[in-house]
């Protein structure tokens, strides 16, 4: 009778195994990483995705933040360890450029990318109360002023850092370039006076904009973003500077193909749901769909862009 009873529960054990192994992905909640601090851009698009995928997943998703180390790690801790597709990454264009700077060993080839979600310009923004009104009179400055000013990014090799060595580049202009850990302490630094300048994306400041705290002088678009109608591109200022901040998601490479085709199914009903596409309009975010294919296409257009662009802006820091 004991042989029949151990007998019994082992194979009731492997049973419960088979049917656990069968559960639809995901059969527990997914875990979405954000390699910067809480209250920027990322973290916000990372929240809104996380809440809009409740609608469609049968696990909830919930958000970690791990700063540090300009992104990489973030990245670093989701593709340690098994790729079962349980941790998702918040991809962003730092991904491309902080390994070139030699931070860290995480690259954009250890993530598959799912589908990007909103697309940024980056802006050179002063204080309200600083002296500049127009991109011209602060360039003017700079240039009389070599490394009297800094300006703020979200961390070394972050695409703000990248477009504020370009914009010094470009302009003949030397700047002390000041770095944090993530969109929001860049923010909070020259809200503080620490800084007299960011090169963070308007979306990311454009509450404080709004509320008179700060002004925008120029962004580094194609063209002029909605709501800031006076303010220039530096296209129309002379200067060929595009760089913006995409927000996407991605799972590690080699992940079961179930947990990418319905994280690419439920990227897709996120992005067109409403609720979602309010509240990152509210957020100032600028949504911008792309499939996987177009998504993946992308990101090894702008790669090979920044293998090349990335040493010749180093050397000039």
């Amino acid at each position: 009778m004991k042989i029949l009873r151990t007998l019994t529960f082992a194979a009731l054990s492997s049973a419960m195994a088979l049917v656990h192994a069968a559960d639809p992905y995901p059969s527990k909640s997914v875990e979405l990483v954000v390699a910067y601090a809480a209250g920027g851009g990322s973290d916000a698009a990372a929240r809104a995705i996380a809440e809009a995928a409740k609608k469609y997943l049968p696990q909830p998703v919930y958000v970690t933040n791990k700063p540090g180390a300009s992104g990489s790690i973030g990245w670093a801790y989701v593709t340690t360890g098994t790729p079962d597709g349980y941790k998702l990454s918040l991809m962003n264009p730092e991904m491309l450029v902080v390994p070139l700077l030699g931070i860290g060993k995480t690259t954009v080839d250890h993530f598959q990318p799912i589908a990007r979600f909103t697309d940024d310009a980056t802006s050179i923004t002063v204080r309200a109360d600083a002296p500049w009104k127009t991109i011209d009179e602060f360039i003017a400055f700079a240039r009389a002023n070599p490394e009297k000013v800094a300006i703020s990014n979200a961390g070394l090799g972050t695409i703000p850092h990248t477009a504020a060595v370009a914009f010094a580049e470009r302009t003949n202009t030397k700047f002390n370039h000041v770095p944090y850990q993530g969109a929001a302490p860049a923010t909070l630094g020259l809200l503080s006076g620490d800084v007299q300048a960011t090169s963070i994306p308007y979306a990311d400041l454009k509450q404080h904009v709004e509320a008179g705290k700060l002004r925008t002088l120029a962004v580094m678009a194609d063209k002029r973003i909605p709501g800031l109608d006076n303010v220039p591109t530096f296209k129309e200022r002379g200067y060929d500077l595009q760089y913006s901040v995409w927000r996407g998601i991605g799972l590690p490479k080699g992940s079961p193909k179930e947990a990418l085709d319905k994280w690419r199914e439920v990227a897709k009903a996120v992005f067109q749901d409403p609720a979602f596409q309010t509240t990152i309009t509210k957020q100032g975010l600028t949504l911008s769909w792309a499939d996987t294919p177009e998504f993946a296409t992308d990101i090894a257009r702008q790669n090979e862009a920044f293998k090349k662009i990335v040493p010749k802006m180093e050397m000039k820091q």
